[in-house]
């Protein structure tokens, strides 16, 4: 108890002095925190407001801290230098943010000085090109100059005979009448344009005697021939027509040879005179028997072998479309080609042929010799014989159910009326013709009109009797369109038809149809062949055809026309030089007096036209001789030889046989002045082209205000007569080269594009070459064509809309395609570039050729076209319909061949291989 409360006691005390040290050192403790608390946050806040009051310390004697004495504190100066040398830095910092600043401004004026030297250093190379290209082609003229080494000549004088001048002296015997000693040549020098003056009908004395019909037909055409002259003095050749004659009037032959000889120009033996003495029957006078014509030649589809003078005189066809055209709907289609009736025929021989001798002895004293076999009941016999054999369906009547037409004797006069011949004929494959049994009758006009008759209507002639003249024989080539078979052979005459294959039968029937159209359809094809042949032995060229006159649209031009960067786009591929020369013209037809006899008959025979029967262009094409033009297959006149080369040597030169040519861009417009804008724009920069020929087709002239671009060549603007599209391919005379690329104003084609398909063209000059394909369907159940524009790896046409073409269609297009088809395309407004598919396919028997894989080639955003009306495509339908009748067949030929562009686009290095292929 003791210990323990001494412990107490002592514990007591003890702790008490604990306490108080406890409690005085955390007095001590809290007044040493509080004091450092002051010293550390208070004295800073003082001295920062100090420091922050020196700058407005304005006065060189203000104190901060109050009043005090004597010399500035060393604190306050090392302050004021600090201040010093924060505003010297400031201010060095700011002079170089501005030489940043100037030294980037440098830089940015220096960049586009760069810039500028590289577009002028790029600029240069494209002039040195240029120049380059230049100099080159200079020095082509140069050379083909110095390799002709031809000079110019002066034309030879022309004299002119006495107006009374007898010229040559008479033949002993005017049958013995041939062009050396009946024909006056130096009345038609090789430079004299085959000058022809023609009577005037009503003038002479038998004039009103002509039949109406037949005079007025002459006369219509003889007004319009480009030849006929109205200057008798200057004439090379005189023509008078002498029948045929009313009826029933009977001119004497010695009146009608009084009347010829009394002409005033007639110089006594009728030199270089041309007597034509056209039949619309076939019984028409032989007017000219017994005549004395002297040396004038005679036209006429009767001839005696005693009158005829081979060589000289004209078997000409009979004129039985006198003042109409023929209507091409009521000709039947030249396929299918076997028809009901294997051949047929009709007619009546009203006298035998020893009494036809015996009466052309009685006026004709000069024949001699014994009568030959008369084949005619051994022809009777043999075709009796096939027609009760029934093999093959065949129609042969000797006997007409009404009386037959008035005949010379010996010959098989016709049957029936023309309308009820022609639906005959329409069933027959083939059409017999026996001759007259008379051999002193070369040609009737009986013979003759079955002839026209059995062309006209796509019947194959078989003549029977080769001894006689069918007309113009001794130009065409008649084996291409009939059978001409000896009466000795008429046994052979079934087996000979037989053997004959569709696709043969099928080429004489579509010659047929081009003699029959060309020579025999119309009193102007009969005149015009008349002159021809007349022209053709006499040696002198045909006068060149006439081009339409330009009209040109004043407008101003001057806007520098813009790039498109769809056209520019072409990589490092050189499309070719931008000419800076004047436009080249391709050259002009040059073989006016070297052309061959071999090229006389082919262009003669040979589809579309006589090529010597119509004016010659200015660029009258030499393709080959499969195409059946004018020429000697020596393809276009070539100026000179390609080099080779590849990679840029290619790009930069078309090469080829023709290296130096150009091409002339024919745009059609009507009314859309910003999209012809765009168009022509585009155009800025395209090599090889010449001049662009805008034809404006609307009667409202352009905008006078309305700026033109300028895109580096001569841009010509064409006003039409009226709004027509056959304007697209009219032969405009400003238009100098002989590629020509037809375009649409809303057509968006890029260079290399036209480019590619130039060089194309170039290859296949007698083709059209473009971009959008179609083509032509049999439809079955309405058994009719249709036109189908969607897409197909098989094409039939390319639209000329995107399409290069030979000058020399556009001639034939306006001046020798029917003009029924130019009728309905003014009528539809609608289907010229089907017209001219047909027309090239016509002539070349050649389809189109489609490069790349374009389909279509409209410009976005651009105002509709006609082609977007929903009756574009029925008229279209109706159209390839009608075409098909005037041609009587469907001329188009399909194909699946496409040129594509492999490497012409390709990015290879200059020194490789760049060159397009054709797949």
């Amino acid at each position: 108890m003791t210990g323990y409360t001494m412990l107490r006691n002592g514990g007591v005390g003890n702790g008490g002095q604990t306490c108080m040290l406890r409690w005085s050192n955390r007095i001590r403790l809290t007044w040493l925190s509080f004091t450092l608390f002051i010293i550390l946050v208070f004295f800073p806040l003082i001295a920062h407001y100090y420091l922050t009051t020196l700058d407005e310390a304005d006065e060189a004697g203000k104190r901060i801290f109050g009043p005090r004495a004597g010399n500035e504190l060393c604190e306050v100066k090392h302050v004021l230098d600090l201040c010093r040398i924060r505003e010297s830095v400031s201010e060095e910092l700011l002079q170089l943010e501005a030489k940043r600043q100037e030294l980037n401004s440098e830089i940015a004026k220096l960049n586009l000085k760069i810039e500028a030297c590289k577009k002028s250093i790029e600029n240069a190379k494209q002039d040195l090109l240029q120049l380059k290209n230049v100099i080159s082609q200079t020095e082509h003229s140069y050379k083909e100059l110095m390799a002709q080494n031809q000079p110019k000549l002066s034309l030879p004088i022309r004299l002119l005979p006495e107006k009374d001048d007898a010229g040559l002296p008479p033949p002993k015997v005017t049958r013995s009448c041939r062009l050396h000693n009946c024909f006056d040549y130096s009345r038609c020098p090789l430079t004299s344009g085959f000058p022809v003056y023609v009577y005037d009908s009503d003038q002479l004395a038998f004039g009103s005697y002509l039949d109406p019909l037949v005079k007025q037909a002459f006369q219509a055409t003889a007004r319009a021939n480009v030849y006929v002259t109205e200057n008798a003095d200057i004439a090379c050749l005189y023509v008078i027509l002498v029948g045929e004659m009313q009826e029933p009037v009977v001119l004497r032959p010695a009146e009608l040879e009084k009347q010829l000889y009394s002409l005033p120009h007639w110089r006594t033996d009728g030199h270089n005179h041309v007597i034509i003495n056209l039949s619309r029957k076939s019984d028409t006078q032989n007017l000219l028997y017994n005549v004395s014509t002297g040396r004038a030649m005679v036209a006429q589809s009767t001839f005696f072998a005693a009158q005829y003078r081979p060589g000289f005189d004209l078997v000409v066809s009979p004129l039985v479309h006198a003042m109409s055209e023929p209507n091409f709907m009521e000709i039947p289609p030249q396929v299918p080609v076997k028809r009901k009736y294997l051949f047929t025929f009709q007619g009546e021989k009203i006298e035998s042929l020893r009494s036809s001798l015996q009466e052309a002895r009685s006026f004709e004293e000069e024949m001699e010799g014994d009568p030959p076999a008369d084949y005619d009941d051994r022809i009777i016999a043999t075709l009796k014989a096939v027609q009760d054999s029934k093999l093959d369906q065949v129609l042969v009547e000797f006997t007409c159910k009404i009386q037959p037409k008035p005949s010379l004797p010996t010959e098989w006069a016709l049957c029936g009326e023309r309308e009820d011949r022609l639906e005959l004929l329409k069933l027959s494959t083939f059409a017999l013709i026996i001759t007259p049994g008379d051999p002193h009758l070369v040609i009737s006009s009986g013979c003759a009109t079955r002839l026209f008759e059995a062309l006209e209507v796509g019947a194959v002639p078989v003549v029977l009797g080769e001894q006689v003249q069918l007309p113009y024989q001794d130009m065409l080539q008649w084996n291409e369109a009939a059978l001409v078979v000896p009466k000795p052979r008429v046994t052979e005459v079934h087996f000979l038809l037989r053997s004959l294959s569709d696709s043969d039968l099928l080429t004489m029937r579509r010659q047929g149809r081009f003699l029959w159209e060309t020579y025999f359809s119309t009193a102007d094809s009969i005149f015009n062949t008349v002159l021809a042949m007349i022209r053709t032995r006499i040696q002198i060229p045909a006068a060149p055809i006439r081009e339409e006159a330009a009209a040109e649209i004043p407008h101003r031009s001057g806007k520098a026309a813009g790039t498109d960067p769809n056209m520019a786009d072409n990589g490092d591929l050189d499309l070719g030089p931008v000419e800076t020369e004047p436009p080249y013209a391709s050259p002009r037809y040059l073989r006016n007096f070297t052309l061959t006899v071999t090229d006389f008959y082919r262009s003669w025979n040979s589809a579309p036209g006589p090529f010597h029967l119509f004016p010659h262009t200015p660029f009258d094409p030499v393709l080959p001789s499969e195409a059946k033009f004018l020429g000697s297959g020596t393809g276009f006149r070539p100026i000179g030889g390609g080099a080779g080369g590849s990679g840029k040597e290619f790009q930069a030169a078309l090469g080829g046989n023709v290296p130096r040519e150009q091409f002339t861009v024919v745009m059609l417009t009507y009314e859309r002045e910003e999209v012809l804008m765009n168009s022509l724009e585009r155009l800025n920069g395209l090599p090889y082209l010449n001049k662009v020929v805008v034809v404006w087709n609307s009667p409202k002239l352009p905008s006078e205000d309305l700026l033109w671009p300028d895109i580096g060549v001569p841009i010509m603007v064409v006003r039409t007569e009226k709004n027509s599209l056959n304007n697209r391919f009219l032969p405009w005379n400003e238009i100098e080269t002989e590629a020509i690329l037809s375009i649409d104003d809303d057509a968006h084609l890029r260079h290399d594009e036209i480019m590619f398909g130039f060089r194309v063209w170039r290859e296949a000059r007698d083709r059209i070459v473009g971009f959008p394909g179609r083509y032509h369907a049999w439809d079955i159940p309405h058994q009719s064509w249709l036109y189908n524009s969607n897409y197909s790896c098989e094409l039939s046409m390319v639209l000329t809309g995107a399409a290069f073409f030979h000058k020399y269609y556009a001639y034939l297009y306006s001046y020798v395609m029917p003009q029924a088809i130019r009728d309905m395309v003014d009528e539809y407004i609608n289907c010229e570039d089907i017209a001219m598919n047909f027309l090239v396919s016509h002539i070349t028997r050649k389809p189109p050729i489609k490069v790349t894989s374009r389909w279509t080639f409209r410009c976005p955003g651009c105002p509709q076209a006609l082609s977007h009306d929903d009756s574009h495509f029925h008229e279209r339908h109706k159209c390839i319909n009608f075409f098909v009748k005037v041609y009587g067949y469907m001329p188009l030929l399909y194909t699946q061949f496409r040129v594509d562009s492999v490497l012409f686009k390709t990015r290879l290095p200059h020194d490789k291989t760049k060159c397009f292929k054709f797949i």
